[in-house]
């Protein structure tokens, strides 16, 4: 019984090693580019909410990219402006913490919720403010 308990927690263990792989492997090395904001689908109307994604797609984050590169190393760039932080995956790949790269701090963490990733696109859900938006993007060519 112990090896059987055994056997079922290494499979499980590798197969979530293997998601987060998955989920790391069509993030990295591509300069991913914000191309819409929408409100989550299942967030109640809210008008200001509504008012702030149509904002921030056309302000904001109308010039933003994410890069994910090796050991871990996240780039924002902003308006040109590039940022570095540290980030890592969590929940078997389908959340990204991203910290400060100085000091990897949870202080200033940021918690980016994976909503369809693959080679193409990559749609996260981020908390912005007081609301949630989904930041829609595709890599750049």
């Amino acid at each position: 019984m112990r090896l059987k308990i055994y056997y079922s927690t290494l499979l499980l263990l590798f197969l979530v090693a293997c998601n987060a792989s998955k989920t790391d492997q069509l993030l990295k090395n591509k300069k991913w580019r914000v191309y819409d904001v929408q409100v989550p689908p299942n967030d109640p109307y809210n008008l200001t909410q509504v008012t702030q994604a149509k904002d921030f797609k056309s302000g904001y984050y109308s010039n933003v990219y994410y890069q994910f590169l090796d050991n871990n190393v996240f780039i924002a760039t902003i308006d040109n402006v590039p940022d570095t932080g540290h980030y890592e995956l969590l929940s078997n790949g389908k959340i990204i913490s991203v910290t400060s790269a100085k000091n990897k701090s949870r202080k200033s963490e940021h918690l980016v919720n994976i909503v369809q990733l693959d080679d193409d696109h990559f749609d996260m859900k981020v908390y912005t403010g007081e609301f949630h938006f989904i930041l829609r993007t595709k890599p750049s060519k």
